[in-house]
C-alpha cells in the first residue's frame, strides 16, 4: 500500500526555519509530481509548493524566495525547506502524490507553529 508520512513540524519563532520531511513506502518517486500543501485553522487546504518527476518546481507567491521543495527519489524523501517564517505560515502540511489517479495519496500531516 502507498504510504506517505510527514515529520519535521513544530514551533518556531518567526524569522527561524524549519525543515519537513515526507516518507513514501509502496510508491516509485520516480514517477508521480510531488506536492506540499497546508491548511490553516478556518482556511482552505492550500498548495504551497510542488515538483515534477523532472525536477521542475512551482511555488505559491506567499512563499517564493523562502521555501524549497525538493525530492529524494532513491531514498523516496520529499522535502520542504522553509526560512524566514511568518506566523502567517502557520498551518498543518501536508504531503501528496499525483499517483494513480487525480486524489492521488495524502499524509497524515505535520503542524507547524510559528510564533514568538
Amino acid at each position: 500500500q502507498v504510504r506517505l508520512v510527514e515529520s519535521g513540524g513544530g514551533l518556531v519563532q518567526p524569522g527561524g526555519s524549519l525543515r519537513l520531511s515526507c516518507k513514501g513506502t509502496g510508491i516509485n518517486f520516480s514517477i508521480p509530481t510531488m506536492e506540499w500543501y497546508r491548511q490553516a485553522p478556518e482556511k482552505e487546504r492550500e498548495l504551497v509548493a510542488s515538483i515534477s518527476s523532472g525536477h521542475g518546481t512551482t511555488y505559491t507567491d506567499s512563499v517564493k524566495g523562502r521555501f524549497t521543495i525538493s525530492r529524494d527519489n532513491v531514498r523516496r524523501i520529499l522535502s520542504l525547506q522553509m526560512n524566514n517564517l511568518e506566523p502567517e505560515d502557520t498551518a498543518v502540511y501536508y504531503c501528496h502524490a499525483k499517483y494513480r489517479s487525480p486524489e492521488g495519496f495524502w499524509g497524515q500531516g505535520t503542524q507547524v507553529t510559528v510564533s514568538s
